[in-house]
């Protein structure tokens, strides 16, 4: 297992360090001076020469990635012209609400995607089984930002069961902190639900057929342990494949939802870094949710192997 984890570990090295260049160069190749757009047209001209100077866009291109990598390598992701505070501290006090955010949305998808999934499985064909997969394509057909508008004006407008935006840290009390999330975590994890739940009945219906299974029925064993003990064991590598990759979007691709429901998370950061042209923050943010959807990806792949001791033979 050691072995396994080392070979993953030095695989992103060479991953890590294209996502840095891509990331730097689409900030610095894209038209337009960064100090002008960032002090606006009123700026004059010894303004924007300091505000160069500052950033270091006066030094050759290669010399402004060697500088940013090896600060990145310390930790320091540059400084914020606008918030005048370091980028990593923007990033870590606008995590929680993203973080909180994405495992709420993700307990909602695997909630409703796996039982539902086994059960379209088990009743392969059958009126169940099409009223299931209805439901899932229709999931993935609908945008997330289309069903939160949805959930706004039933639940929060008409019903007023639940607050329609902002958010409340966890320190104000676990009930105040979910009310707030949990129409954006419907929003967004009823979508993943849909691709959950589709994968999990394909995977499911692939892992019932085989002789392995055959082979338990024959035995005796229990149907309720034929499925949840010996089929969804096999069944779920491909599974946690897609959580892992939901996961990994629900954390970097929450912008929108964060946006209506106005939670100031990673995404409202992004945006509005965007919108006030702050370089440092946008080129930080960035490489910071790169790096976690790679992290994300290798923590799916050493449970395969941990789940699967054949996924660690074959790769040696």
């Amino acid at each position: 297992m050691n072995i396994y984890l080392a070979k993953r570990l030095f695989a992103l090295i060479p991953v890590l360090f294209v996502v840095s260049l891509v990331i730097f160069l689409i900030i610095h190749i894209t038209p337009g001076d960064p100090a002008t757009v960032m002090l606006g047209e009123s700026a004059t001209a010894q303004d924007i020469e300091a505000l160069r100077e500052q950033l270091g866009l006066n030094l050759p291109l290669y010399q402004q990635y060697t500088e940013w990598l090896m600060k990145v390598f310390r930790g320091d992701l540059g400084e914020s012209y606008f918030m005048k505070e370091t980028v990593l501290q923007s990033i870590l006090s606008h995590l929680s609400p993203t973080i909180s955010l994405a495992i709420l949305a993700q307990i909602v998808a695997l909630a409703i995607a796996i039982p539902i999934g086994i059960k379209a499985a088990i009743r392969r064909g059958t009126a169940t089984d099409q009223t299931i997969m209805g439901f899932s394509l229709l999931g993935m057909a609908v945008p997330s930002f289309l069903l939160a508008l949805f959930l706004i004006l039933l639940v929060g407008v008409k019903l007023q069961w639940l607050p329609v935006a902002g958010y409340k840290p966890l320190e104000m009390g676990l009930w105040t902190h979910l009310k707030y999330l949990i129409l954006p975590s419907l929003s967004l994890g009823a979508i993943q639900a849909a691709l959950i739940t589709r994968m999990t009945r394909s995977s499911m219906l692939e892992v019932l057929n085989t002789n392995y299974i055959k082979t338990a029925r024959a035995k005796g064993v229990k149907e309720r342990g034929v499925i949840y003990k010996h089929a969804l064991r096999i069944a779920f590598l491909p599974i946690l494949t897609v959580i892992g990759q939901t996961f990994g979007g629900l954390i970097t691709g929450a912008v929108v939802t964060e946006s209506i429901f106005n939670i100031p998370g990673i995404g409202q950061l992004i945006i509005n870094s965007v919108e006030r042209r702050d370089y440092a923050v946008i080129q930080g943010v960035v490489l910071f949710v790169t790096t976690a959807y790679v992290v994300i990806n290798l923590i799916v792949d050493v449970l395969y192997g941990m789940i699967d001791p054949r996924v660690r033979l074959e790769r040696k």
